[in-house]
């Protein structure tokens, strides 16, 4: 409840740099702009995805954004193994494994939690960018289809989203088309899955024998056999 005191304070003073982007990217995108959050000198966007492209050209060209920060991928999967990791359930909400300890209110079935601004699916594609003159930056991100993740390029406006897309289609499977080569960089050509995705296999995390525990010579002091593994 709050008190007459907090009833009585001033509301915080409006962002109108960070406000104003959002406007201007509103006028250039329309519809396409699907939730904004400013807050902590910082805004975020999220976009409809057959919009991603265009968005590239109105930061650079319109708002004055000639930094590329990153580009990357999230994935909203649940995967309660990670410890105290926040977790987006389809079925219910957000939660914490056993390990994370505060507790985390349940969402309505159904409901989805995808951090700021949202989202509609597991995958999201974003970005951010910088202006240096204007020394403000704004972070993008656009739901993909979970079946085919796919967006539009950013190669032809910012030069630098070249090697993140890359990465983000070797380790999440997310398709930039107009990307002028899409390959390997960490895998192997014929490796198969994608290590970033919440539902990949680690299979190094299973325990296993080390293999340097068998046969080991014994050091000097010792009795043969007394610093060797055994096997079986």
């Amino acid at each position: 409840m709050s008190s007459d005191a907090d009833e009585g304070a001033p509301a915080p003073p409006v962002d109108q740099v960070r406000t104003g982007l959002v406007g201007s990217l509103r006028s250039h995108l329309g519809t396409a702009v699907l939730e904004t959050e400013v807050a902590n000198g910082d805004v975020w966007v999220r976009l409809e995805r057959a919009a991603w492209s265009k968005a590239a050209g109105v930061l650079r060209n319109e708002l004055g954004m000639d930094y590329f920060c990153f580009l990357s991928g999230l994935d909203w999967m649940a995967n309660p193994g990670l410890s105290g990791e926040k977790v987006w359930d389809p079925d219910g909400g957000v939660s914490l494994d056993e390990e994370g300890g505060d507790e985390v209110a349940e969402e309505p079935a159904g409901s989805h939690h995808t951090g700021v601004a949202g989202g509609d699916s597991r995958f999201q594609v974003f970005a951010r960018v910088y202006s240096t003159g204007e020394k403000v930056g704004i972070t993008l991100k656009a739901d993909l289809d979970e079946a085919d993740p796919r967006i539009g390029s950013w190669v032809a406006v910012y030069r630098g989203a070249d090697w993140h897309e890359r990465e983000a289609w070797e380790m999440y499977g997310f398709t930039f088309d107009g990307h002028p080569g899409l390959r390997h960089m960490y895998l192997p050509s014929d490796f198969e899955g994608h290590p970033m995705r919440k539902d990949f296999p680690l299979l190094a995390r299973e325990v296993k024998p080390w293999p340097g525990l068998v046969d080991v010579e014994a050091m000097p002091g010792e009795e043969a056999g007394e610093g060797e593994g055994t096997e079986g």
